[in-house]
């Protein structure tokens, strides 16, 4: 059977119970199709890149599915359906990855990061003077006029 990768992003109001009593309604519709959810992963409530009816943020959810294209299709259709889901993604891979996605790999190191020192010292630049700039009244002429 083929494989796919499914990603979907749920509304973020909603519990993340609530987003696995989607999984497993997902999950149904690709069973009674003849296939398997092979890897569930919950990434959690994230920044969305842009607004998605009025939301900023959403809860995503990463599924490897083994199953014919009949169920793929029915889960997609249950997707479009859904008033929770407020957008989803199917592609179809060649092999199902094992192992963490590489989100879930981010997630766990990003302490691992140096943190930032102090700022080094200006030398002989001396301090900024941005505050007394003539450009936002004179269109950037200075005073040479």
């Amino acid at each position: 059977m083929p494989y796919y990768e499914s990603v979907f992003i749920a509304r973020p109001d909603i519990s993340s119970a609530q987003v696995d009593g989607l999984v497993e309604l997902f999950e149904k519709a690709i069973s009674s199709g003849g296939g398997s959810i092979q890897k569930k992963e919950y990434w959690g409530l994230r920044n969305l890149a842009y607004r998605i009816k009025k939301n900023r943020k959403g809860h995503y959810m990463l599924m490897n599915i083994d199953a014919p294209a009949a169920a793929v299709a029915e889960m997609e259709r249950q997707m479009r359906i859904n008033e929770d889901v407020m957008r989803h993604l199917t592609l179809r891979v060649e092999e199902l990855e094992e192992g963490p996605s590489v989100i879930v790999q981010n997630k766990d190191r990003g302490d691992e990061r140096p943190r930032r020192g102090p700022r080094p010292d200006r030398g002989d630049r001396g301090p900024r003077h941005d505050s007394g700039d003539d450009r936002g009244r004179n269109g950037g002429q200075g005073d040479n006029e």
